[in-house]
């Protein structure tokens, strides 16, 4: 008798959040937290990714809420999103652990190497410099003044925000310009 209150209890607190009772859905996560925690660690096997995966998984809830026709299924319902939000980082989490285990066993270019790779292919005094940079200054340095690439296009191409770009374009610029004139530009600073 008391699991069909606790059914109904929930059904109640999911239905009224559903109509935007911001204090229901507050109750239905205290009661529900636990045990999609505990499901997304069973699934995971690491607490705190379990922990990432129901807080996005609550995100989840809180969009799709409105859409749900019957509060009676909340809890399967909300199970399938913690097992879905799991599935995702779980493979997420392997294909990042197969990249860094490719990345580990590929043979380290000599930084010097490279760079003298990149000034003799290009030749001159500015490509020589170019190739003294980092490698993420380097590139997107090449794409923006080689290629004519614009900051969202080498954005897109290095797979790093607008900001970063523009960051090491500033510095490419600025260790650039230094090289060129000798130093000069930090008697400026």
């Amino acid at each position: 008798m008391r699991r069909d209150a606790e059914r109904i209890f929930d059904e109640y607190l999911a239905a009224a959040a559903r109509a935007g009772d911001r204090a229901a859905f507050g109750r239905l996560a205290e009661r529900w937290q636990a045990r999609l925690l505990a499901h997304a660690f069973r699934l995971t096997g690491d607490g705190e990714m379990a922990r990432d995966v129901v807080q996005d998984a609550w995100r989840d809830i809180i969009r799709a809420l409105p859409h749900l026709k019957d509060a009676a299924v909340f809890p399967a319902w909300a199970y399938r999103i913690v097992t879905r939000r799991a599935a995702d980082t779980i493979r997420r989490t392997q294909r990042d652990r197969r990249t860094t285990a490719a990345y580990a066993v590929e043979p380290k270019v000599d930084a010097v190497a490279t760079g003298a790779m990149e000034a003799a292919a290009d030749g001159g005094v500015l490509n020589k410099v170019m190739a003294s940079l980092p490698p993420g200054q380097r590139a997107a340095i090449a794409l923006h003044y080689k290629e004519g690439f614009s900051v969202a296009e080498i954005a897109v191409a290095l797979e790093v925000p607008a900001g970063t770009v523009k960051t090491r374009l500033m510095h490419a610029r600025r260790k650039m310009r230094d090289a060129l004139e000798g130093g000069k530009s930090n008697e400026r600073s």
